[in-house]
């Protein structure tokens, strides 16, 4: 087995049997390549992996991220699956070797013919990228549809990157590593969209990127109007004269990719061929009991639901961070929830308000949470802080209200913090 090339994916248990049909495609046109899952979820006991397409599974508890129980507790399920993504490549770069290099694929794409320019691209550069488009929209509809989603969730889809075990290679993996663990999270009103709008710096601040602008991978809905998508005779699939490398089946489950796909699909067989084989790829998976094990981080120890806005304030609350270091424990902050979250966050509590209390509680933007490391927000000096507050009176009330909200958080301790 050649171990200098490692693939890998990141999902939760019932996500699974998606992650089958992206590593049996990944197998047929490099059976050599090592298959890794990350699992962002528990490993349940009963499950048994000797039979599954890929190597090694490894739960993200495993991954050495500080504060895990904290930290997990702050992420919905989309947004730790994909924060957890550059630990996982750390780790791995780490693994392969000098020379090695490691592909990062959603598991939710299928491969269609063997990739070996994204190897030769790592030859050459330490990084390899995939814009969601790489030509310019003509009509004003797909300029809506794509250009402009792109330039709010991010230039690059990372459902694809490859790194190379270089310094720039382990730079990379380190940088996007420490921006995940503070700010993955789907807030696109405050610039971020989980793990992938911090990908737009990459170009601008490492050296050795490689963009792919070869149309045969990453296909999608979102760039298919501007590809030439067809199906040979002998049933193999090309985009722009290429054989198809990968697919991107994003958001089959809700039904949008149909929609997308009809619509910037139009009347393309092939594309109309592609969504219906996929569909009866999945479809067996609705009754597989793996499809229905529910997710080990959606609930307190307890049983009871874990919400998005228990999950919000405790991840912009670090007086709660440093008492409840596990949140899911009993008679923790579930507990504290019960008897104070009414008080303290009427606006959370009350139905009908909970969109807006939550992009209220999002500003101004923090780094959320921040475990045993509560001085990552930076200090200042505090005669720094006074000639600001001096030389700009709206600098010096904006200073004052954060003060404040810090005193009422973490006490002069969090102030002093602060202060260096």
């Amino acid at each position: 087995m050649n171990s200098s090339v490692h693939v890998f994916t990141s999902a939760a248990v019932n996500y699974l049997p998606k992650v089958r049909i992206l590593f049996n495609s990944v197998r047929q046109f490099h059976p050599d390549w090592t298959l890794h899952l990350v699992l962002a979820d528990t490993l349940p006991e009963d499950l048994d992996t000797s039979a599954e397409p890929f190597d090694f599974i490894t739960p993200a508890d495993q991954l050495a991220i500080p504060d895990w129980q904290g930290w997990c507790f702050c992420h919905a399920i989309t947004e730790l699956a994909t924060a957890i993504k550059p630990w996982m490549l750390e780790y791995l770069l780490k693994l392969s070797g000098e020379g090695g290099k490691v592909i990062y694929l959603d598991p939710d794409t299928v491969v269609f013919s063997p990739l070996h320019d994204i190897l030769d691209a790592l030859d050459e550069s330490s990084i390899v990228l995939t814009p969601h488009q790489t030509k310019p929209e003509s009509s004003l509809a797909a300029v809506i549809d794509n250009e402009i989603c792109s330039l709010k969730h991010g230039i690059y889809n990372l459902g694809f990157v490859a790194v190379g075990n270089t310094p720039v290679g382990l730079a990379f993996a380190r940088w996007w590593a420490e921006r995940t663990y503070y700010f993955c999270r789907d807030d696109i009103p405050n610039g971020l969209f989980t793990d992938q709008r911090w990908i737009d710096l990459v170009p601008a601040f490492f050296p050795g990127v490689a963009i792919m602008r070869s149309g045969r991978h990453n296909l999608a809905t979102w760039n298919i109007t501007t590809r030439d998508l067809v199906v040979n005779a002998d049933g193999d699939y090309s985009v722009d004269g290429e054989p198809l490398g990968f697919y991107h089946f994003t958001g089959f489950d809700s039904g949008a990719h149909r929609i997308m796909a009809a619509k910037n699909g139009g009347d393309n067989p092939a594309m109309k061929r592609l969504v219906s084989w996929y569909s009866d790829q999945i479809r067996p998976l609705a009754s597989d009991p793996l499809t229905h094990r529910p997710w080990a981080f959606a609930v307190f120890d307890s049983g009871a639901p874990i919400s998005i806005e228990q999950r919000a304030v405790y991840r912009n609350r670090l007086d709660l961070q440093a008492s409840y270091s596990d949140p899911f424990a009993l008679g923790g902050y579930e507990q504290w929830w019960l008897n104070r979250a009414a008080i303290e966050y009427p606006a959370l509590v009350r139905d009908g308000s909970t969109a807006e209390a939550l992009r209220a509680l999002a500003r101004p933007l923090t780094p959320g949470f921040l475990g045993s490391n509560p001085g990552a927000m930076g200090k200042m000096r505090a005669s720094e802080l006074l000639l600001r507050a001096i030389a700009d009176p709206k600098t010096g009330r904006s200073l004052t209200r954060r003060a404040w909200e810090v005193l009422r958080q973490e006490g002069l301790k969090g102030i002093r913090a602060r202060l260096g």
